[in-house]
């Protein structure tokens, strides 16, 4: 039925219930069974006339957002997300993994919406043409944490390739996330230009988050490479402290992407969470975001290029 058409019947329902409400005896058994409404008690009449006049409307699904589990371990997004559906109305619902597997779901369009921390292998998504939109929207640095004791002697280390050689070369446990996240890319490069990798009695792989990693870390007394925002989050629970950072290596960029979608109001949105996050107010929320008084997180800045895994902060 066309609008026109709709409209034109909900008026004549409404004459007849008008005609029926004030006169009930001059009309036939059929006709008040035909405005049956007109029987009912007042609050139940105007509640069917809503429903008529002013149709439900269509809920709109939640953004699938699958991002690194450090951007959702830090507490930002619980910042972030209920500022954004009370600016625009749109929910997002959360997927908190690896930034390899939040790609692979990028990939089968299992998600509308990527946040990651891996610059190599987002390379090799934007390859894949599945990205509509990407955008560097910040960074922090990655830390090598471990026990007091540090019998590594990974806090003498000048660089972070050092720190993970003397770890490599020490009797010490390591655990890695082992998901194929952007921390462990990082890792795995480190260990790479090291020259050497704990044997698996000492390289433990945890398969999880950074929360979750950075607490088997500390009950086992081990090394662990991190991002700071997860750490900072847990450290005053954890067995661990910060043992080396500072290194430009250890530079760790965030950035969204939005995947491409037949579904104009899906990739609407993605791209209204995007800007949002990038240069609205999410931008604004991301720079005020503190743990325990400390910035974990910096935004992109303004004058640098942002479109470029590759591309620096600085």
């Amino acid at each position: 039925m066309t609008s026109m058409g709709r409209a034109k019947h909900r008026g004549e329902f409404l004459r007849r219930w008008t005609l029926i409400r004030r006169s009930p005896a001059t009309f036939s058994r059929r006709e008040k069974r035909d405005a049956w409404p007109a029987l009912l008690p007042d609050w139940a009449v105007l509640a069917l006339l809503a429903l008529m006049v002013f149709p439900a409307c269509e809920r709109r699904p939640a953004l699938r957002l699958a991002t690194t589990t450090s951007v959702d371990n830090s507490g930002l997004l619980n910042t972030l997300l209920p500022a954004f559906k009370k600016q625009t109305g749109i929910d997002v619902e959360v997927l908190s993994v690896g930034s390899g597997k939040a790609m692979q779901l990028g990939l089968h369009g299992d998600a509308d919406l990527l946040v990651t921390h891996d610059p190599a292998g987002e390379t090799a998504f934007l390859k894949s043409g599945k990205a509509r939109l990407y955008r560097k929207i910040m960074y922090n640095d990655f830390l090598i944490v471990g026990p007091a004791d540090d019998r590594a002697h990974v806090g003498a280390a000048t660089s972070a390739i050092e720190a993970m050689k003397r770890i490599a070369q020490s009797d010490a446990p390591f655990v890695s996330r082992g998901d194929a996240s952007g921390t462990e890319a990082r890792e795995k490069l480190f260990w790479k230009k090291g020259g050497a990798t704990p044997p698996p009695p000492r390289l433990v792989e945890t398969g999880q988050g950074m929360a979750a990693t950075l607490r088997v870390a500390s009950q086992l007394k081990a090394y662990c490479l991190t991002d700071r925002a997860t750490f900072s989050q847990l450290a005053h629970l954890l067995a661990l402290r910060e043992l080396s950072h500072g290194d430009p290596e250890f530079l760790n960029t965030y950035a969204v992407m939005v995947i491409g979608t037949s579904d104009k109001s899906r990739g609407s949105a993605a791209v209204t969470f995007a800007e949002w996050i990038s240069t609205g107010a999410g931008r604004e929320m991301i720079n005020d975001f503190r743990i325990r008084g400390s910035r974990v997180f910096n935004v992109w800045p303004p004058n640098r290029p942002h479109h470029n895994p590759d591309v620096l902060p600085f």
